[in-house]
């Protein structure tokens, strides 16, 4: 059986962290504290698995991959 295709993964992923995001609004959550606390768990796994290093060189080129529009899911904003 051959792994499951990065794509996939990562689309299913993205699918189940929505869902779960749509049922804690649903709940209440606010918007600011349910992204405050998925980069913490993100970061925190990420750190784990690769060390502080690796995941500090990584968030140092948010600023310019936040600029260039990679994590804006609706035009407009």
């Amino acid at each position: 059986m051959s792994a499951p295709d990065p794509d996939q993964q990562k689309a299913a992923a993205l699918e189940a962290i929505l869902d779960a995001w749509d049922k804690a609004l649903g709940q209440g959550v606010e918007p600011e504290m349910l992204a405050s606390a998925a980069i913490y768990a993100a970061l925190a796994d990420m750190v784990e698995m690769y060390g502080q290093e690796p995941v500090a060189d990584m968030c140092a080129e948010l600023p310019a991959r936040v600029r260039a529009g990679e994590f804006t899911l609706r035009a407009g904003t």
